[in-house]
């Protein structure tokens, strides 16, 4: 089988990764030199700890499933089985990370609720005054502005895969073929659209002026090295209000 997979982000390359691991020709299409969107800029976190309950849950355990043996054939991916630690204040957040230990998939998730000083022998560079910590020991992490090129570096090994970059496909040309701005014509038996954070152009153009969907306008930011090691992940409590496994916002 010939894959057309257009975008160069993480979903287009998982998908090319998994194609050519299947035995499939796979020929990626990108319209940057490399993926220059949210996959270069996005947290880097194989997220366990805050997925709702049931399917998604299960999806994000074989998800790092996929990530951690990805990891181990490919060491520059660095991934980092690190876990996550989420310090809380208070006995409203206490009481969120008290409800999440509860629930009866946290041994699934690896969740603890550790005591301030059980937390800082964790992870030596804590903070600040803290009351205790929700410990995931299923999240994990990637370094996002290597991983692309990494998987990608380890993809043109194979003869299978051709990747094609500075080439934005214009047209969907029935079920198994795109044409690109150079007017070349990519013909396989399914094309994979993983555009992601291109909103513009063609996916407009496909899916029409109400297009469902919108930029999140996160902020990140990059500081010099900290001078010690982070042993695990660390969240801030507010960003429970993101977790789909807790059905009641935050206060």
């Amino acid at each position: 089988m010939r894959v057309i997979v257009v975008g160069a982000g993480v979903v287009g390359t998982m998908h090319a990764w998994h194609a050519v691991n299947r035995g499939h020709e796979v020929v990626q299409i990108e319209r940057e030199t490399e993926a220059r969107g949210a996959s270069l800029r996005n947290f880097g976190q194989i997220w366990v700890s805050g997925r709702a309950g049931g399917e998604e849950l299960e999806t994000a355990l074989r998800a790092r499933e996929l990530w951690e043996e990805i990891g181990a054939r490919i060491p520059a991916l660095g991934f980092r089985p690190n876990g996550s630690l989420t310090p809380v204040r208070g006995d409203l957040e206490r009481a969120v990370a008290e409800a999440a230990v509860a629930r009866p998939d946290a041994a699934a998730r690896g969740h603890k609720l550790l005591t301030a000083t059980e937390a800082r022998a964790l992870n030596p560079a804590l903070r600040g005054d803290f009351d205790a910590a929700l410990y995931c020991e299923r999240d994990a992490a990637v370094e996002p502005r290597t991983a692309q090129l990494a998987l990608r570096a380890e993809l043109r090994r194979s003869p299978k895969y051709t990747f094609l970059p500075g080439r934005e496909v214009r047209d969907v040309i029935g079920e198994n073929a795109v044409r690109d701005d150079h007017g070349e014509t990519h013909t396989g038996d399914v094309v994979v659209l993983c555009t992601g954070a291109w909103l513009g152009g063609l996916v407009r153009e496909l899916a029409g002026p109400g297009l469902p969907v919108r930029r999140v306008r996160l902020q990140m930011m990059q500081t010099d090295p900290l001078g010690e090691p982070l042993t695990t992940s660390v969240a801030d409590a507010d960003s429970f209000r993101y977790y789909p496994a807790y059905g009641s916002p935050p206060p």
